[in-house]
């Protein structure tokens, strides 16, 4: 078994094109800026490199006690100065009409005596992987299934904390929550219909629970589907690239909203916001890279997370979510 080796775009669609209509199992990691992917059949993935545990699908099996010593965990939030900065090129942007949802984030960096692996084996997640020295991943959220010829998303959008009297009622009537969950579900709509036909809201704004080290969170979901062209199989690749990137990690309208994160964001997201899954050689499997810890030059830690932004946003609310959002699912 050799080395990860990663691809451009074209030699990832061709890849999942090929494989796709073979009906061949693969596993993908794709980088948020689409330049870096990973396509691989799984036998040959080295399990001392990269490890995944997905719902229908993983590498990692294991079982881990919980912990039952108290771990440290710090975290260095930017500055409200220096955030303020970033949103203020957002809520520009929105003024002008550029823009009327964007996932501002921020990498913030954290202390912990937990490695990258042991935070892989112990956090309680849908979707986990762990990359070598890289980073770890453990993302409540689905990106796309595909099933039987039709395709579906669960954007992910609206967060409080559950130990809040009334937690999901307060989210389910909070203004800016409810227009930024019907613009990503819009826009997730809209993303689905250039691959698929009748696309559909089948349920709307449903909430989940999510424990994390430091508490509860109560998220809000959605979920859309529409039915694949009869031969998407064979054209597994190019139909996935063109839903990317991710909507609930960029915003609307997507081609401008992505210019103005890299304006507004002072740092390179990478593999965070990018989409890993599995193909099983019938059905489809994949999530949005989000609740994601790097380990940089240096053996320096930084935890990326982010919010969306809309013109009914108010700076200091979205500075605490996104520290809110600095956590690992260890408890």
């Amino acid at each position: 078994m050799g080395k990860l080796v990663f691809v451009d775009k074209e030699e990832a669609v061709r890849r999942m094109d090929r494989w796709g209509g073979e009906g061949t199992p693969f596993f993908f990691m794709i980088d948020f800026d689409m330049e870096q992917c990973l396509v691989e059949r799984p036998e040959n993935i080295p399990a001392d490199e990269l490890l995944y545990s997905f719902p229908r699908a993983g590498n990692w099996a294991g079982k881990m006690p919980r912990l039952k010593e108290p771990f440290l965990w710090k975290s260095f939030p930017e500055s409200f100065e220096d955030y303020s900065h970033s949103f203020d090129i957002v809520r520009r942007n929105i003024w002008e009409g550029n823009t009327f949802l964007i996932n501002l984030t921020c990498a913030t960096p954290v202390e912990t005596d937990l490695s990258l692996f042991r935070i892989f084996v112990r956090a309680e997640a849908l979707y986990k992987l762990w990359l070598k020295d890289r980073f770890v991943v453990f993302s409540p959220e689905i990106f796309v299934r595909i099933q039987d010829g039709f395709i579906s998303s669960h954007p992910m959008k609206g967060t409080i904390d559950a130990s809040v009297p009334d937690a999901g009622l307060r989210l389910l009537s909070d203004e800016k929550e409810t227009a930024e969950h019907a613009t990503i579900t819009d826009l997730i709509r809209n993303d689905l219909s250039q691959i698929a036909d009748e696309v559909t809201v089948m349920r709307y704004r449903y909430l989940d629970e999510v424990d994390t080290h430091d508490g509860r969170l109560l998220q809000m979901s959605s979920e859309i589907r529409g039915r694949l062209p009869l031969d998407y199989a064979r054209r597994l690749g190019e139909l996935f690239f063109r839903l990317l990137p991710a909507g609930s990690v960029t915003g609307a309208p997507k081609k401008k909203t992505v210019d103005i994160i890299r304006e507004a964001e002072n740092y390179s997201r990478g593999f965070y916001t990018g989409v890993m899954g599995y193909f099983d050689g019938k059905d489809l499997d994949s999530a949005v890279m989000i609740r994601f810890l790097e380990q940089e030059a240096g053996g320096k830690l930084v935890f990326k997370s982010g919010g969306g932004i809309t013109f009914l946003s108010d700076v200091r609310d979205e500075y605490e979510e996104m520290k809110r959002k600095v956590y690992v699912p260890i408890y």
